[in-house]
C-alpha cells in the first residue's frame, strides 16, 4: 500500500480508500460481512474509509461505527452530506442550518466525537458557498470535523470556494471527490488542474464504472438479480450500468477492446481500471466499493499493479484524455441545463 499526502494537511491517507456505499440496505444487510470488509481492509494497509449520510439513509455510517469501536483513531475517516435525507423541506443541501443538524447525526451514527474530512455530497446552486463555508469553518473549530471537501464539483466551482475562503478567511476544501474511470474522463479537461493549482487532493469515485469494468455485464443480456443494474432498476445508479440500454451500447463495444488490452498484458480488466486511476499524477486515492468479501479479496489483488506507459497509450487509443462516453456517469445533472434555464421568460 502507498500512502500520499490529503492535499496540503500534512495527513497522510493510503491510495485505496474504502468506500462503503453498499453497506446496508443498498448492498449487503449483512453487518458481519461489512464489518469483515472493514477488517480485511485496514488489515492490508487501507487506513482511509468513505461514507455519507444518505448511504442507506444512515445504514452504512451506523454500521461503520461498530466497525471501528475501540480502533476509530486508527483510521482517516470520511464522510459527506447534502442529498436528501427524509421528506422535510430543509433535510438536504448545503446550508447552514441542514449542515449544523445533519452533521450532529452523522456523528452519533458513527459512535464517534469528530469526522476527519467532511465533505458535501454535491453543489448546492440554492445556497450561497459562503454560507455554506461558514459553518464548516465553525465546526472545524468545534472539533466536530478536522478538514473538509467538495464532491462532484466543477472547475469554476473549485475554484470559486477557494476564492471565497481566501477573502473571508474561511476553511479551504482540501479535497475533491469526482467520478473518474477509463470510460469516464472527463475530470481531465479542467478538474484535475483546478485541484492542483489550488493543492487539493483528488479522491476518485466509481473507477470500474459502476461495476462494468468488471466484465460482468454483457450487451443485450439480462443483469442478474444481485447486481448493481437490477438492484437499483430503474434510477441513474441501474441505467448506467443496464445491458440493455441503447446508450450502453457503444460502453460495451469499448468494454471488449479493453478486454484484449487487459489480457494481452496478463490482468483483469478490473485490475487494469483500477490501476489506470491510480496512474494520474493528480489523484491521490481511489475508493473501491466492495460489496462482498470476496469483491475486496479480489480488489486487493491488484493493488501493486502499475501500467506501463504503452499500455496507458493503448488505453488512450480506445478512450481518448477528457472523454465521457456516457452523460450518466459525469455524477449529477447541473442546474443551468434545466428547461428553465435555458429559455427567456
Amino acid at each position: 500500500m502507498e500512502y500520499r499526502f490529503l492535499g496540503r494537511t500534512g495527513m497522510k491517507v493510503s491510495n485505496y480508500c474504502l468506500g462503503t456505499g453498499a453497506f446496508g440496505s443498498w448492498g449487503n444487510n449483512n453487518e458481519e460481512e461489512c464489518i469483515q470488509i472493514v477488517d480485511t481492509a485496514i488489515e492490508a494497509g487501507i487506513n482511509f474509509i468513505d461514507t455519507a449520510d444518505v448511504y442507506s439513509a444512515g445504514g452504512s455510517e451506523e454500521i461503520v461505527g461498530k466497525a471501528l469501536k475501540g480502533r476509530r483513531d486508527s483510521v482517516i475517516l470520511a464522510s459527506k452530506v447534502g442529498m436528501s435525507m427524509g421528506t422535510g423541506l430543509n433535510q438536504s443541501g448545503n446550508s447552514r442550518l441542514w449542515i449544523r443538524r445533519e452533521v450532529e447525526n452523522s456523528l452519533r451514527r458513527l459512535q464517534t466525537d469528530y469526522i476527519d474530512l467532511y465533505q458535501l455530497h454535491r453543489p448546492d446552486p440554492q445556497t450561497d458557498i459562503e454560507e455554506t463555508l461558514g459553518v464548516l469553518t465553525d465546526l472545524i473549530k468545534e472539533g466536530k470535523i478536522r478538514y473538509i471537501g467538495s464532491s462532484t464539483f466543477q472547475a469554476w466551482q473549485i475554484a470559486e470556494a477557494q476564492s471565497v475562503s481566501e477573502s473571508r478567511n474561511l476553511a479551504r476544501f482540501s479535497s475533491e471527490q469526482p467520478p473518474y474511470s477509463i470510460l469516464n474522463r472527463g475530470i481531465e479537461l479542467d478538474v484535475l488542474e483546478a485541484t492542483r493549482k489550488y493543492g487539493m487532493s483528488v479522491l476518485v469515485w466509481s473507477p470500474l464504472s459502476g461495476g462494468l469494468l468488471t466484465g460482468k455485464y454483457s450487451k443485450g443480456q439480462t443483469a442478474s438479480s444481485d447486481s448493481r443494474a437490477a438492484r437499483f432498476k430503474g434510477s441513474v445508479l441501474g441505467n448506467v450500468v443496464d445491458p440493455s440500454r441503447e446508450e450502453n451500447r457503444v460502453k460495451f463495444e469499448i468494454i471488449d477492446r479493453l478486454q484484449e488490452v487487459a489480457a494481452e498484458a496478463g490482468m483483469t480488466l478490473a485490475h487494469m481500471a483500477v490501476a489506470f486511476t491510480q496512474a494520474h499524477p493528480s489523484i491521490t486515492s481511489t475508493i473501491i466499493g466492495p460489496r462482498t468479501l470476496n469483491q475486496i479479496q479480489e480488489s486487493l489483488k491488484g493493488i501493486n499493479i502499475q501500467l506501463s506507459s504503452d499500455l496507458l497509450d493503448a488505453i488512450d487509443q480506445i478512450v481518448p484524455p477528457g472523454k465521457i462516453l456516457d452523460d450518466l456517469e459525469r455524477g449529477w445533472e447541473p442546474n443551468w441545463l434545466a428547461a428553465a434555464s435555458r429559455r427567456r421568460n
